[in-house]
């Protein structure tokens, strides 16, 4: 268990006007900030691993609206689709897994062409998650 120290009053007094200050880690706050943009970057790595080849990109969100659900796929009458992706509390690699298929499902792709373009999607996050790892 982590202690917080307590802020004397002369302390608070010598501290920023406007700033708050939280003592102690707050890993969970973090945790989902990075999480954030790593669905962020997951999908702007999707979109370029699609452009060029005409088919349809999805746009992303989190979390679905539909409670209980982890993955729903809206389409729009001006022809977009939106795929929804439950990003808490899961493993990261279903959550890329959810975003491939939602992809695959937005360009109604079924056989070998889907097979295809989820090795392209796949290689796609993980050439870039390798070169980060280098880097």
């Amino acid at each position: 268990m982590r202690e917080i120290k307590e802020i004397k009053k002369s302390d608070r007094e010598n501290s920023t006007q406007g700033m708050r200050v939280i003592h102690g880690e707050n890993r969970h706050q973090e945790s989902t900030t990075g999480r954030c943009l790593a669905f962020a970057e997951a999908a702007r790595l999707l979109g370029m691993a699609v452009r060029g080849q005409e088919l349809v990109m999805p746009s992303f969100r989190s979390p679905p609206r539909e409670v209980g659900r982890r993955r729903t796929l809206a389409r729009h009458d001006d022809g977009s689709v939106t795929v929804s992706v439950m990003v808490r509390n899961r493993v990261w690699e279903s959550v890329l897994a959810d975003m491939i298929e939602g992809v695959v499902a937005a360009n109604r792709m079924d056989g070998i062409d889907a097979e295809v373009l989820r090795d392209q999607l796949w290689e796609a996050l993980e050439g870039e998650s390798a070169q980060r790892d280098v880097a």
